[in-house]
């Protein structure tokens, strides 16, 4: 599962990283939490990369009262094709989550410890997600995605059975084309990084927070490092 995230990068870094053309000025953000704006970059309808502003937490088309609906914030890559509530999205609409780094959290209930896990080359990452339009009748519309999840690989595995499925470049046109209206064929691309590719660091509990939006929740804890 991932349930927070950051984005911290400045917005040319993230720009050059992913290639849309639209120029987007966004705020750095070190705890970006589920039903908050966060960007996506997607193919518009012209077949250019673009960075778009979306809710996380994905409402399917059909859903009747969204504010009703479980919040989507996660689909398991290896059903999602076939689930009523993503199969639509992973056919024609696939999206990038750029990110910086995500959380797991261990321990029990009421004394977790939080973690950051990040590349450890420092680059940014590209998680691979699902986005979705919803109309109301009464012309209400709302933009909301969802983060695609795989097994750990060995450097998740100690903390965590899961985690987002991270997209090499190599992979960006491809997952972002969704004019063929297929997902056949992208089951290759949607597996745990390799191993030895990502860091981990036990940061601070103000992260536990979703209100503390701030660097200091990155703050590794001295003598509790994973790596």
């Amino acid at each position: 599962m991932c349930s927070r995230y950051s984005l911290t990068s400045p917005p040319e870094a993230v720009r050059a990283t992913f290639g849309y053309l639209n120029e987007a000025e966004f705020p750095p953000r070190y705890n970006i939490a589920p039903t908050q704006p966060v960007a996506i970059v997607r193919n518009s309808h012209g077949g250019q990369r673009e960075l778009a502003l979306v809710r996380w937490g994905l409402i399917p088309s059909w859903a009747k009262e969204p504010q009703k609906f479980t919040t989507l914030i996660n689909a398991r890559s290896e059903t999602a094709g076939a689930k009523p509530s993503f199969r639509a999205s992973m056919r024609h609409r696939r999206c990038i989550v750029p990110a910086d780094g995500f959380y797991e959290w261990t321990g029990k209930p009421g004394n977790k410890q939080p973690h950051m896990i990040s590349k450890k080359s420092g680059e940014i990452m590209g998680f691979a997600g699902l986005w979705e339009h919803w109309l109301g009748a009464d012309g209400s519309e709302i933009e909301t995605m969802a983060i695609l999840t795989t097994e750990a690989n060995g450097d998740m595995a100690p903390i965590h059975d899961r985690m987002p499925v991270i997209l090499g470049p190599e992979a960006f046109d491809v997952w972002l084309d969704c004019k063929p209206g297929s997902s056949v064929g992208l089951e290759g691309y949607l597996r745990p990084a390799p191993d030895g590719l990502l860091k981990i660091v036990a940061v601070s509990r103000e992260l536990n927070n979703p209100r503390n939006d701030r660097p200091d929740v990155q703050q590794p804890v001295q003598g509790d490092r994973l790596l």
